[in-house]
């Protein structure tokens, strides 16, 4: 007998970095549901502003990942507001993009702050209340870049690859526990962050909505699953690509147009949201020039 989708109305859910892109799209779906939800920005402005925006189900709350301290204070903050947390969503995220040899030192320990030590920051501390009740989800948004590697985006591939096999990890030491892991992997999404990105010749590789990544989520919350891929197609490309050679992998990224996502994009279209992700770890000085990237790609 088929096990019936799981209720997700009443629930409390955090999200982080959820002012903007698929952290405030996913919370709008959580609404949809019927969940409370806590936007969880380092912009509060931003965050106050999309929570007066959604309703009076959310709570806007203060929230630089990067600082274990500031995770804390905001996960007991909606506890407060909100109930026990039924459902953390590990979304805030980064991606400056240049050749490594180019990257500032500043910009890689960004990266890694923010993408990986914000994700284990959540972990470690939802993680214990959760455990404490025996039920809880926690999903962590990695991207198709980490399962792949990408020329362009070295730092920022790597940071989600992080985020994969954390996950994978961090679920083995929680068997038993009534907790669930899940791991949301996207191919790039048109938000801010997707801005000026080059598209591939194959259609299923080629950028979505962020409503697409928010409904995966919900889905996964309903009937939930370790390794989503979003669109859900890639699983099997996942598994095919597997079983070739690595020069054979190569080739098709190339061929596929895959290799040009990161390294061949529009600087000018992606300005704004470079200077902003600069910006975006107040513990750290933003790098004085930004990378100088070709406009267009011969």
């Amino acid at each position: 007998m088929a096990k019936q989708p799981r209720i997700l109305a009443g629930q409390a859910a955090a999200i982080s970095g959820a002012a903007r892109g698929i952290g405030r799209v996913t919370a709008e779906a959580f609404l949809r549901q019927g969940m409370k939800v806590a936007i969880g920005d380092v912009d509060l402005a931003a965050a106050e502003r999309t929570a007066a925006e959604l309703g009076p189900r959310t709570v806007a709350l203060p929230l630089d990942v990067t600082e274990h301290a500031s995770f804390a204070a905001f996960v007991a903050a909606t506890e407060r507001e909100l109930g026990p947390l039924d459902v953390l969503v590990n979304n805030a995220g980064i991606m400056p993009i240049g050749p490594l040899l180019d990257e500032d030192d500043a910009t890689t320990r960004r990266i890694l702050d923010i993408n990986v030590l914000g994700v284990i920051n959540g972990l470690k501390v939802a993680l214990p209340g959760m455990t404490a009740r025996g039920r809880g989800h926690v999903l962590n948004i990695a991207s198709q870049a980490g399962k792949y590697g990408l020329p362009g985006g070295a730092t920022y591939c790597a940071s989600k690859a992080a985020v994969i096999n954390l996950s994978r990890a961090v679920r083995k030491e929680l068997r038993g526990s009534g907790v669930e892991i899940s791991v949301i992997s996207p191919v790039a999404v048109n938000t801010e962050l997707g801005l000026g990105l080059a598209e591939p010749r194959q259609r299923q590789f080629r950028k979505i909505e962020p409503a697409d990544v928010a409904e995966a989520i919900v889905q996964t919350l309903h009937e939930p699953v370790f390794d989503v891929h979003v669109p859900g197609n890639l699983k099997l490309s996942e598994r095919l690509s597997a079983l070739a050679p690595l020069r054979v992998q190569e080739s098709i990224s190339r061929i596929s147009g895959a290799d040009a996502v990161l390294s061949q994009v529009n600087a000018g279209a992606r300005a704004d949201y470079e200077l902003r992700a600069a910006r975006s770890e107040p513990g750290l000085p933003p790098a004085q020039q930004p990378r100088q990237i070709a406009e267009k790609a011969g």
